[in-house]
């Protein structure tokens, strides 16, 4: 990959929600009837979640502008094996998705046989103990080494109860509002401490709603009753378009001279969008990126000749996968931006804090303050080898950074946005950006990838 200001242009074709989908996808599954779930995910997150529902019995047709989901009870007769799930071996495989381990922990005890939760290697790395004491507190029997994945489910509807739960990811208590429903009493939730991600719970809370799942929550939503013993039912629902994909498009035309066109997306404001990372449009307007509406097809547009981006003060704790990439647009900005409440996010796939340092290698100037990145602006970078960490946020965030940097720079781990956003790399060069994997990174295996993303 090769630094350049030269302009960029085209069109951007904006994937649908993965988040949307994860829930859209499970909701269904435990809904007997027939879902239609309209806009098709190919991020590999998404098909891991489709594989380990298959193998629990869901039947799940992919049709050209969506999903037709057959839900019901989970049943592991049909000898499904789809992703590296197993049905006849009791085994769901998530991959690397956090999410699809999360969501599915406790939900793998409506089944109807022990059922053993595991990932990629590395992935036994995910924190989750928090997530099995707040499901065993509930009546879930588990067993697993060290509080860490595979985890074996035993079969038995929770009995309910009350629970609390740490505030530290929102994932964990999505997993454990998704099951409560399920249980044979009363389920109480209280969040201890601040509760990180609120927008993603809020909409796991929103989504179950809409399969017809009963939650109440304080208004503060550190507290939640859920009744017990109900049933989802069949519904019908359209995945909106992924912001969190569509902020390395747009992150590309705020450092470039740019006339892009993002297909897919409407909205110029967080208003206007439900999706947990809508504030991203809201936060680049902030910062100086002029986007308006295409009169003649609807959808947002970027024009400009070259701006001057503005620094940012910036809450991170409802909004922590956009700190890489905002990370990467602050380093172009004239002033010091301030990214504050990021304890929680070195608990991703990687140390995204630590990951997103790498800039400085560059020649950028990030200041990590413990609860708080202070990046301030630089007028150039210089092309340098990083590493991805294996972490599609951390990998696109860089190619993104590294675009507006002299020479040449290297990435680890190419194949890294596969997991979200499959067509990153076919969508940045389709606007002129200059990305490409090596020959040697594309033919050898995770060891050979050392040399990830490469422009001459």
């Amino acid at each position: 990959m090769s630094g350049s200001d030269r302009p960029i242009s085209g069109e951007l074709h904006i994937p649908v929600s993965k988040y949307h989908a994860h829930r859209a996808l499970v909701l269904a599954s435990l809904a007997p009837g027939r879902s239609v779930i309209r806009g098709l995910s190919e991020t590999r997150q998404v098909v891991w979640t489709i594989g380990v529902l298959r193998a629990l019995g869901t039947r799940i047709d992919v049709v050209d502008d969506g999903y037709v989901v057959h839900g019901g009870e989970y049943h592991t007769r049909n000898g499904v094996v789809d992703h590296g799930s197993s049905s006849a071996a009791g085994v769901l495989n998530v991959g690397s998705s956090g999410t699809t381990l999360y969501f599915m922990t406790g939900l793998a005890a409506l089944a109807d046989r022990p059922i053993t939760l595991t990932g990629m290697k590395y992935f036994q790395r995910r924190p989750i103990k928090a997530l099995l004491d707040s499901l065993a507190a509930i009546g879930v029997r588990y067993e697993a080494t060290s509080d860490r994945p595979p985890i074996t489910v035993q079969p038995g509807r929770p009995a309910g109860g009350h629970v609390s739960i740490p505030g530290t990811l929102s994932q964990w208590l999505s997993g454990l509002l998704l099951v409560a429903p399920f249980a044979r009493s009363t389920t109480t939730v209280d969040v201890v401490g601040e509760l990180n991600e609120q927008p993603y719970v809020e909409l796991t809370v929103r989504m179950m709603r809409h399969f017809g799942l009963r939650v109440e929550h304080s208004d503060d939503w550190l507290h939640y009753t859920i009744e017990p013993g109900q049933t989802a039912v069949a519904a019908d629902y359209v995945i909106p378009p992924d912001i969190g994909s569509a902020a390395f498009g747009l992150a590309s035309t705020a450092l470039h001279p740019s006339d892009v066109l993002f297909r897919g997306l409407s909205t110029t404001t967080a208003a206007e969008t439900d999706h947990p990372e809508a504030e991203f449009l809201d936060i680049v307007r902030a910062m100086g990126l002029p986007m308006t509406t295409d009169a003649a097809t609807g959808f947002v547009r970027v024009r400009h000749d070259g701006i001057a981006l503005a620094p940012i003060d910036l809450d991170c704790q409802p909004i922590p996968d956009l700190l890489p990439v905002i990370s990467a647009l602050a380093t172009f900005t004239n002033g010091t931006s301030r990214l504050r409440n990021i304890a929680h996010i070195r608990l991703k796939e990687s140390d995204r804090v630590n990951a997103m340092l790498q800039l400085n290698k560059l020649g950028g100037a990030l200041v990590d303050a413990g609860d708080e990145l202070r990046i301030t602006g630089v007028e150039s970078l210089r092309g340098a080898p990083m590493s991805s960490f294996n972490d599609h946020r951390v990998l696109m965030s860089l190619a993104v950074a590294a675009t507006r940097a002299s020479g040449e720079s290297r990435l680890t781990y190419p194949r890294a946005y596969r997991i979200s956003y499959p067509t990153f790399l076919d969508a940045m060069t389709g606007v002129g950006l200059d990305m490409g994997v090596t020959a040697a990174a594309a033919s050898g295996g995770e060891a050979a990838q050392t040399a990830a993303v490469l422009a001459s």
